[in-house]
């Protein structure tokens, strides 16, 4: 559920704020490919596929690799990363710099 402004505040801040040079700020669902999880919220990204919500209306959503829902730090859950070749990949680097400046392991 989205929080509305007063009508004081909105009038307020249209004085201030210089019209037509900020982004709009639209309702986009952002989706949690990991979890599966889905939370509505404002964003001035605004993307072009669309996905049904909850409440059953079609609105712009942006996809994420991880979330709240998926984060091990908030779940609880360790998940392996795929980290292959990486410390290999790395090793075979700095084995590369140490050959050329003769310092041993």
């Amino acid at each position: 559920m989205l929080l509305e402004l007063p009508d004081f505040l909105e009038t307020l801040l249209g004085t201030i704020m210089k019209k037509e040079i900020h982004p709009q700020y639209k309702e986009v669902l952002f989706y949690d490919v990991t979890a599966g999880t889905k939370f509505l919220t404002r964003s001035t990204k605004v993307p072009t596929e669309t996905m049904k919500h909850d409440d059953g209306k079609e609105y712009p959503v942006i996809k994420l690799d991880i979330s709240s829902a998926s984060h091990p730090f908030y779940t609880g859950q360790k998940r392996m990363i795929d980290t292959e070749g990486r410390v290999e990949r790395f090793q075979k680097k700095y084995a590369k710099t140490t050959a050329a400046t003769g310092v041993k392991k």
